[in-house]
This record gives C-alpha cells, sequence and structure tokens, in this order.
C-alpha cells in the first residue's frame, strides 16, 4: 500500500534538504551575486534553493513554485504556489553568523486559510518549525515533534532593522526601541532573519516586529511560512496597523498572546 506524503511532510522534508546544504556549505569561501541596493545571494543561497526545488518537483510536478532566487516557475495561474525563502539571513551566514532559516510554505487558493502547510528550517540547531494548517510543531534533531506553545515570558522582542522603512518617519522600528514604555515591559533583540517569527510560535520571543510594504502574507517568500506557523500555534498576527496582513497598510507585527500585541501595536501607532 502506497500512502501519499501531506502537503506538511513534503514541505518539512524540502526545507530539510535546504537546511544540509546551507549546513554543508558553512564557513566556506562563497560566491556573491549583488542584487542592488546592498542585497546579495551567495552560492549557499542558489545551491539551497535547488535542494528545495528538487524536492517539491518530484513530490508536486504539478504544482507552481516561487524562489526567491529562481524566481516563478510553474502556470502562473496555478491554484497552489509553493513559496521557497532558501537562506533566509544571508549576510548574517556570509560573516560566520549561523542565525538564518530555510522557509518553505504551500498557498492554495482554494484554502480559505491560504497557506496550507509550512516549514522553516534551522539548519544549525537541527529544527524543524512546521505546520499543517491546523496544528504547530518544532521536529527536534532527534525526530520527534513538540507542539508549538506560545509565551510572552521572556519579554524579549525581534526587530527587524533592514531596509527599507516605507512607514517612516512616522514609524521606525529603532524609535521604538528608545521609547521608555518599550523598555519599561520588554527588551529587543535583533536577530535579521525570519527564524525570529518561529520563535514567537515556540515561546522563545515574546514577539516580532517588522516594517514593510502590504501583501506581506501571500506572496512573501520570507514571512509566509513564519506567518503561517504562529496562526497555527495561536499567537496575533497583524500588521502594525492592527489589520490583517493582506489588508493593510503592511508591516508585521506578531505576538504571543493578546495583551503582548496590543502594548506592542499601542506604542507603534503612538509613533504615527
Amino acid at each position: 500500500m502506497v500512502t501519499m506524503e501531506s502537503d506538511a511532510q513534503v514541505a518539512i522534508r524540502a526545507a530539510s534538504a535546504g537546511a544540509a546544504v546551507v549546513r554543508e556549505m558553512y564557513g566556506a569561501s562563497l560566491t556573491r551575486y549583488e542584487k542592488g541596493g546592498g542585497d546579495f545571494a551567495t552560492a549557499a543561497d542558489i545551491a539551497a534553493e535547488e535542494a528545495v526545488l528538487d524536492v517539491l518537483r518530484a513530490a508536486r510536478p504539478d504544482d507552481a513554485v516561487m524562489g526567491e532566487e529562481s524566481g516563478a516557475a510553474g502556470a502562473a495561474g496555478a491554484g497552489r504556489r509553493w513559496l521557497v525563502d532558501p537562506l533566509c539571513g544571508t549576510l548574517n551566514y556570509a560573516v560566520g553568523n549561523m542565525l538564518v532559516a530555510v522557509n518553505v510554505a504551500l498557498r492554495d487558493a482554494a484554502s480559505s486559510a491560504g497557506i496550507v502547510a509550512a516549514a522553516s528550517a534551522d539548519p544549525f540547531s537541527g529544527e524543524v518549525f512546521w505546520t499543517d494548517g491546523a496544528g504547530a510543531w518544532v521536529r527536534g534533531s532527534d525526530g520527534r515533534d513538540a507542539r508549538l506553545i506560545p509565551s510572552a515570558g521572556s519579554r524579549l522582542v525581534d526587530l527587524n532593522l533592514d531596509p527599507p522603512f516605507p512607514h517612516a518617519p512616522g514609524f521606525r522600528a529603532v524609535e521604538l526601541m528608545a521609547a521608555p514604555e518599550f523598555v519599561a515591559g520588554f527588551r529587543p533583540r535583533v536577530v535579521s532573519s525570519t527564524v525570529a517569527v518561529a520563535w514567537v510560535a515556540a515561546g522563545r520571543r515574546a514577539a516580532y516586529l517588522t516594517d514593510g510594504g502590504p501583501g506581506l502574507r501571500l506572496d512573501s517568500v520570507h514571512f509566509a511560512a513564519g506567518i503561517a506557523l504562529c496562526e497555527a500555534a495561536g499567537c496575533v498576527v497583524t500588521g502594525i496597523d492592527g489589520l490583517p496582513v493582506e489588508e493593510g497598510a503592511g508591516g508585521l507585527l506578531v505576538a504571543a498572546d493578546r495583551e503582548t500585541h496590543g502594548v506592542l501595536l499601542g506604542l507603534a501607532q503612538g509613533q504615527r
């Protein structure tokens, strides 16, 4: 009897394949490919994306794909599209910092949830954070799964300080860090990788906040997997204006609970 892999299982396997490449190439002298505006990819980004795509092509040949490095492939009007960020935290990686993630998410136009399966792999811890759209888990290096349970207990808030800043001067994350009300209740962190979004779902961060344009969820290779994880785990997920990420002015505010979300939302809106 042949059992079909679930979409979540495919996402886990694809993200793990990319993570293996990232781990293997760590510390090597890597060719850089400039994208402009200070952004670049490395040979590891490209090799990891190819490893992810190999899994997706074999397991789901009829689905379309959007890769950060290779772009769109498959039918333009496909109802199912995989979103692939093969190395989120490229600058970290290029300078020997291990804070990176490999993100894979499946967007299904037939589902009201939008993202129906996702995985975010940490190449160096060996963990894979994943969701089937109904629940969220972390798979350890031993292959065992544990349910993700958000918690604001750490009071750690990760802020993305990378440009561009589309809501400046009305909102600046760096100014939020200096606000007395923020300092009184939270402690800022800057990881510069969407692995920190998964950490909110896992209870390792109280919240994550980034500026950004509209449409962050449905077509973002960077954030789709993390958002899906957090929603499935029960986090509060909105734009920085408090509206659904697909409808508002943009940005992303993910918090472990409504109280934390409300405080940070108030501080963010207070700048506007």
